[in-house]
């Protein structure tokens, strides 16, 4: 049957105040790019007019100035899960003007399928291709697209030029049952594929195809600096002291990595590292830095949800499907972050930390404690589940008004039990088998800075008795100095009776 052409602005006139909106996409990659920024539009004229407008809304992970972005300088989100990564709805979260609730991305599918957040009105979902039938080719991320599909009442279509058709084949589109019938994912190693290469939508419920044509809009990263370079060169000096020591088999494993400046770095030190053999990847997000390690034959493949690529990269890849093809598979969230296949896999996990505290545990969102970043994203998905968990950050931020380590994390996403390798460009901290007077000590000499270290080391020795020796009263004094003077070196502990 032949859809609908709509208009961008025809097609926001079909999203109603309050309406739960699903989008596609995983990151900026397969996000919506024009239905969204006309819903923003027309949010904008109803405000004016003195009517209410706005839409919760649901996605694979963040998305991009399309859509968060438009959407919340429009003030036109009520709701919004599972993760963002937009300076404008960061500010509305802050401010709640937006309700956001954080959530692992793997859970966001099938709590939807659960009836948790009531029906689905709306989906809004990128395609490089659209069949009579209704089934539909994904293009650089696939999210929660097919929980979305199936239980949207109404499903728009963007259909996007700058994505070649020849892109079919590279998803592998698989929802699980759910309890009490859902049986094992059969994934045995990340190459394997066990569902379609398409989306199957109910043709009735699409209700328009507007067109678009536009990259995904991500920017490259930062060049690497010394620090990244350092914190790189550390993770791979401990993966290869694993190699050596008979705790990672001679094939390696797969290996998972978040998003941003010091997971390239990570992975750039992996490329360079001639003990690391040739290894695949099991992850969320393929950047850039993954790319050029396949063309280096370095990595022999990437199973993922999102390439989440600069506009360079992604022409690069969609130019050259017939290299990429048989090294790349597209999977919804639900596979990608699955702790069942995680588990299975034995996927090594590294992702980065906003702070860690002595003892093991992770901030990964707030900003001392109070502020929302971005959100936990896949991290806990890995985390809890990988064969290793390493996390990464810089020891000091701001020119080293900021310690990221800390006494006490000021907000906790992944406690010390989930957390089994600590490294920053200082070093290494192995915390497995320690107990926590011993992980603190080997934080401070190994991860902190060397200016942080002896305002550290007084924490741990004020003396209050326990397992874990926490001092209540100055637990969140590196937070209280930056506050009150800017810099985290500014600590006193005569001000707290020591």
């Amino acid at each position: 049957m032949a859809f609908p052409i709509l208009s961008p602005e025809e097609a926001a006139e079909l999203i109603h105040n309050n309406d739960n909106v699903g989008l596609s996409g995983f990151t900026a990659s397969g996000s919506p790019k024009v239905v969204t920024a006309a819903l923003a539009e027309k949010a904008e004229r109803l405000h004016a007019a003195g009517e209410e407008f706005k839409i919760n809304v649901f996605t694979g992970a963040s998305t991009n100035n399309w859509a968060d972005g438009a959407l919340a300088r429009a003030n036109a989100i009520n709701r919004r899960t599972p993760y963002q990564n937009t300076p404008d709805l960061r500010k509305r979260i802050n401010s709640h003007d937006a309700h956001y609730f954080d959530l692992h991305l793997s859970e966001l599918a099938q709590k939807f399928r659960y009836g948790t957040y009531g029906d689905l009105d709306v989906a809004i979902i990128e395609v490089a291709e659209v069949m009579d039938n209704g089934e539909v080719v994904l293009g650089t991320g696939v999210g929660n697209v097919p929980t979305y599909a199936k239980l949207a009442k109404k499903v728009i279509l963007e259909l996007n030029s700058k994505l070649p058709k020849e892109i079919y084949g590279m998803h592998d589109i698989y929802m699980p049952l759910d309890p009490p019938y859902r049986r094992e994912i059969p994934i045995y190693k990340p190459s394997d594929r066990v569902g379609t290469p398409t989306v199957k939508i109910d043709p009735e419920k699409i209700v328009g195809v507007v067109h678009s044509d536009s990259y995904d809009g991500i920017k490259g990263f930062t060049e690497l600096d010394d620090v990244t370079l350092q914190i790189g060169a550390n993770v791979c000096g401990f993966l290869i002291g694993e190699l050596r020591a008979g705790r990672l088999p001679k094939e390696f494993l797969p290996i998972q990595s978040g998003v941003g400046n010091v997971a390239n770095a990570v992975l750039f030190g992996l490329g360079d590292a001639k003990e690391i053999p040739q290894f695949e990847m099991f992850t969320e997000v393929i950047q850039d830095a993954v790319i050029e390690l396949m063309k280096m034959g370095k990595c022999k493949f990437g199973s993922t949800c999102s390439l989440t690529l600069s506009d360079k990269t992604e022409a690069e890849v969609l130019h050259n499907l017939d290299f990429f093809r048989d090294k790349l598979v597209l999977r919804p969230s639900e596979l990608s972050n699955s702790p069942e296949l995680i588990r299975r896999l034995g996927v090594i996990a590294m992702n980065t930390a906003l702070e860690a505290d002595i003892f093991g545990n992770i901030n990964s969102t707030h900003v001392v404690g109070t502020r929302m970043m971005n959100g936990i994203g896949g991290s806990g998905d890995f985390t809890r589940n990988g064969y290793i968990s390493i996390f990464s950050c810089p020891s000091v931020t701001k020119g080293g008004l900021i310690s990221n380590i800390v006494p006490m994390a000021s907000h906790i996403d992944h406690s010390e039990h989930s957390v089994d390798v600590i490294i920053t460009d200082q070093g290494v901290a192995d915390l497995r088998g320690l107990d926590p007077v011993q992980r603190a000590e080997k934080i401070i000499e190994n991860c902190a800075h060397p200016s942080y270290r002896p305002l550290l080391r007084e924490y741990l020795n004020l003396g209050t008795p326990g397992q874990t020796p926490h001092t209540v009263e100055a637990a969140l004094a590196f937070h209280a100095a930056f506050k009150n003077t800017g810099d985290m070196h500014n600590v006193d502990w005569a001000k707290y009776g020591y």
